[in-house]
C-alpha cells in the first residue's frame, strides 16, 4: 500500500496497568518478558488459562509511569476483571482508558513519520500517546494508542489520511494475523497453532508464566497439527466455526473473513494433502496458504 492512511480499530480498547509492581506483576501471568517492555519498544502477548488455552492477545508499551495494554474493547472490562483476581498484595492499579483510542495505520513510508525504523516492536511517544510498529509482523504497519478526541486529527495533519476499516481488515488476514477471539477460540486455541511463536508473541526463556507448561510441551513435543492460515474464499463465505472438509475428510475450521478472504484453522495433514486447495465449506471452496513469515513442522 503506497498512501499512507489509518483506521480506528473500534473492536479494540486499552487497560492502564500502574503502580511499582506492574512489570512483575505482569511478568508472572503473561506469554511473553515484560523485561523487554519499554518507552521504545512494545511486545505482543497473551493471557492463558492455567491449563494453557487461549484467554486473550494484548499488545504491551509503555508510557511514563503506566503499562499501555491493548486487549479486545468487547472484553477489556473481562481482563481488568481476571487480572484483579491475581493482585493479592502486589502494588498495582487497573483501569480501562476512556480517553484512548486504537488505531491502525498502513502505507509506504509510515514508520519514517514517526523516526521509527521499520521494526517489528520500535515506539516511540507521540501527541499525548505512543505509536509503535506492529510487534509481530513489521509488514503489518504500525499501532497508535492515542487520545480519542484528537487522535485523527493529528495523524490527518502528519499525512495520514482516515481509510474503512475493511482496508485493515483485508490487509491482516492476507498476512494470516489473528485479531484475538475472532480467531482464537476463547478456552480453547493453543498459542502455537496461531503462530505465536514466529510473530514474538512468546518467550521460552523467560520463566513461568499462567499456563506456561502446555505451551512448552507442544513445542518441544512436537504437538502442532494444525495452523490458522489465510484462505481465499469463492462463493459465500462460511461463517466462523463452520467446519471445512477435502474430500470427506475434517480438514479445519473457518475462523474471520473480509470479503473474499479469511482465516482459518487447519489440519496439516490435510493441508499437505492437497497443497492447501479443494477446501469446501457450505457452499464455498477455499484454497489456504503458508503465511510467509510461518515456519510448519516437518512432515
Amino acid at each position: 500500500m503506497s498512501d499512507k492512511v489509518f483506521v480506528r480499530l473500534e473492536q479494540r480498547a486499552v487497560l492502564e496497568v500502574g503502580g511499582e509492581d506492574r512489570r512483575a506483576f505482569l511478568q508472572g501471568l503473561v506469554s511473553n518478558d515484560m523485561n523487554k517492555v519499554a518507552g521504545d519498544r512494545a511486545v505482543f502477548t497473551a493471557l492463558l488459562t492455567p491449563q494453557g488455552k487461549f484467554l486473550f492477545d494484548l499488545f504491551v508499551v509503555e508510557l511514563g509511569d503506566l503499562f499501555l495494554v491493548e486487549a479486545e474493547a468487547a472484553r477489556i472490562e473481562e481482563l481488568r476483571k481476571k487480572l484483579s483476581m491475581y493482585k493479592l498484595r502486589s502494588q498495582v492499579t487497573l483501569a480501562v482508558s476512556a480517553h484512548t483510542a486504537v488505531f491502525g495505520l498502513m502505507g509506504d513510508g509510515a514508520a519514517a513519520v514517526f523516526d521509527l525504523p521499520a521494526e517489528a516492536g520500535a515506539a516511540t511517544e507521540f501527541a499525548g500517546g505512543t505509536v509503535f510498529v506492529d510487534p509481530r509482523l513489521a509488514g503489518a504497519g504500525l499501532r497508535a494508542l492515542l487520545p480519542a478526541d484528537g487522535g485523527p486529527r493529528v495523524l490527518e495533519a502528519n499525512g495520514f489520511t482516515p481509510a474503512p476499516f475493511e482496508a485493515w481488515d483485508e490487509a491482516r488476514i492476507r498476512l494470516g494475523l489473528p485479531d484475538g477471539s475472532r480467531d482464537l477460540e476463547v478456552d480453547k486455541a493453543l498459542l502455537l497453532e496461531n503462530g505465536f511463536e514466529e510473530l514474538n508473541g512468546v518467550d521460552f526463556n523467560k520463566g513461568c508464566y499462567m499456563g506456561q507448561e502446555l505451551t512448552a510441551r507442544t513445542k518441544y513435543r512436537g504437538l502442532v497439527r494444525k495452523r490458522l492460515m489465510p484462505v481465499e474464499i469463492s462463493g459465500p463465505a462460511p461463517e466462523a466455526g463452520a467446519p471445512l472438509l477435502l474430500a470427506e475428510a475434517e480438514a479445519g475450521e473457518m475462523r474471520s473473513h473480509c470479503g473474499n478472504v479469511g482465516l482459518a484453522l487447519v489440519r496439516l495433514e490435510q493441508f499437505r494433502a492437497n497443497g492447501g486447495a479443494g477446501l469446501a465449506a457450505g457452499g464455498a471452496t477455499l484454497v489456504a496458504a503458508k503465511p510467509k513469515w510461518a515456519v510448519f513442522p516437518e512432515e
